[in-house]
């Protein structure tokens, strides 16, 4: 779908795979009726999320690189192999409460899947710098100035995946994860 994408640089402190890094493109998508974002970029430095992300939900994560900087004024993360550097400034003091609904669609290898899930938190004005080093890089549209947020205290639930199937399918009981992906045995 038409519309503006979403860039997030996100520091994990805690997470089911302990903490990491994590840079996201999504877009506007739709399946179906049903719209949400679609990550057609992520990447993370922790090869648990990668696996995860890409197993469960069919985030088309890649292992990377990538390095968190605190800045005077925000802070910055720099994506070493493609040279992207995403760069955050605090323009407010004030934080307000965010609770947004959120909605993912993605290609998991079983087929098209809905993601649902919610993020809360404390939301301040923030400017965004994104620098991408290669003229050829498919991010490059996305590098200059930007209006953004940033989310203190970020707490995120990402529920399992579904298959949709007509229109009330997102009301349906949630699918599983293949058996061999969530098993903990080294068999």
């Amino acid at each position: 779908m038409p519309g503006p994408r979403l860039l997030a640089a996100v520091r994990w402190a805690d997470s089911p795979v302990g903490p990491y890094l994590q840079l996201t493109v999504a877009q506007p998508a739709r399946l179906g009726v049903r719209p949400g974002l679609c990550s057609t970029t992520t990447v993370v430095n922790s090869t648990d999320a990668r696996v995860g992300g890409i197993v469960n939900w069919g985030f088309p994560a890649e292992l990377g690189t990538l390095e968190w900087s605190p800045t005077a004024d925000g802070a910055e993360l720099r994506w070493k192999e493609r040279d992207i550097t995403v760069r955050g400034r605090l323009l407010g003091r004030r934080a307000l409460p965010l609770l947004i609904p959120m909605r993912s669609v993605q290609h998991r290898a079983d087929g098209p899947v809905v993601i649902p899930g919610r993020c809360r938190g404390w939301a301040r004005r923030a400017r965004l710098s994104v620098e991408v080093g290669d003229e050829d890089d498919p991010l490059r549209p996305m590098a200059g100035s930007h209006r953004g947020m940033h989310v203190g205290g970020l707490r995120v639930v990402v529920d399992p995946a579904r298959h949709p199937a007509g229109l009330t399918s997102s009301l349906r009981a949630p699918l599983r994860a293949p058996e061999p992906a969530l098993s903990s045995r080294g068999d």
